[in-house]
């Protein structure tokens, strides 16, 4: 039998999927009473991973939809190569780094070409890759099981590995970003690493373009006001930036064209 979280994941993606589900094909399909599906319902609609309607739930239009890395690539490229660049400029020479695995992310590695004396520890495949060239980068790989869709290393050995180092900072990418989940991912072991990542760093920065805002995926990773730095584009709304002014959040916008 699914554990509770696994089988409202479940209900998330058939809902999705199908764009409506009902109380009782969720119950038998699940072998649970109809109580505890209308909780999941009712928990899940607070979420706003879907909205609750009479007899189920349908669709929720404020969660996104997981691309794979080569459908990420062709989405706000230009944007993220910019966004890279301003990223690149926060990292020091000396500086250790935990860089997420991601799209974003990889623009941020590929801008790390004229660092010095840099160690970059990656959970992610296409990120270790894109700094394998840079001779004055040491690379170091989480290592774990790879998911072949994020192209990225997670499990307990990955997270295990991060308690041997220190790091001066990480660099998150994100798949959502809301101001009442905070930062979120898709995939539930991928958010337990980036906690862990954020842990065992002296600084959280994150880094998205604006799409990403007003947006929520299934598993949150911490909530806004642990950010130390925040780099985005002009696209960001008001109402972000005025929560990270009160939390004191460095709020770095580059001018998208």
């Amino acid at each position: 039998m699914l554990s509770t979280i696994e089988r409202r994941h479940e209900i998330v993606l058939r809902t999705q999927k199908l764009g409506n589900v009902s109380v009782k094909e969720l119950a038998a399909e699940f072998d649970i009473s109809t109580v505890t599906i209308r909780h999941d319902l009712n928990e899940l609609n607070k979420l706003g991973l879907i909205v609750r309607s009479r007899g189920g739930a349908v669709a929720s239009t404020r969660l996104t939809k997981e691309l794979s890395v080569k459908e990420k690539h062709k989405e706000n490229h230009k944007i993220k190569k910019q966004l890279g660049a301003a990223v690149a400029q926060f990292i020091n020479d000396g500086d250790a780094v935990l860089l997420d695995s991601g799209t974003t992310t990889e623009e941020v590695a590929g801008c790390l070409g004229k660092h010095k004396d840099i160690i970059v520890m990656t959970n992610g495949l296409n990120i270790a890759n894109e700094l394998a060239g840079f001779e004055n980068c040491d690379v170091l790989i989480t290592g774990g099981q790879l998911r072949k869709k994020s192209m990225s290393f997670y499990g307990s050995h990955a997270e295990d590995i991060l308690n041997d180092y220190n790091f001066n900072k990480v660099i998150l990418g994100v798949d959502g970003i809301d101001l009442k989940s905070g930062i979120s991912t898709h995939y539930e072991p991928e958010a337990s690493f980036n906690r862990a990542m954020c842990d065992n760093a002296d600084q959280i920065i994150v880094v998205t373009d604006s799409s990403k805002f007003g947006r929520r995926s299934l598993h949150s990773i911490l909530q806004l006001n642990a950010i130390d730095i925040l780099i985005t584009d002009s696209g960001i709304p008001q109402e972000f930036i005025e929560l990270f002014e009160k939390t004191n959040t460095q709020v770095h916008i580059v001018d998208a064209k």
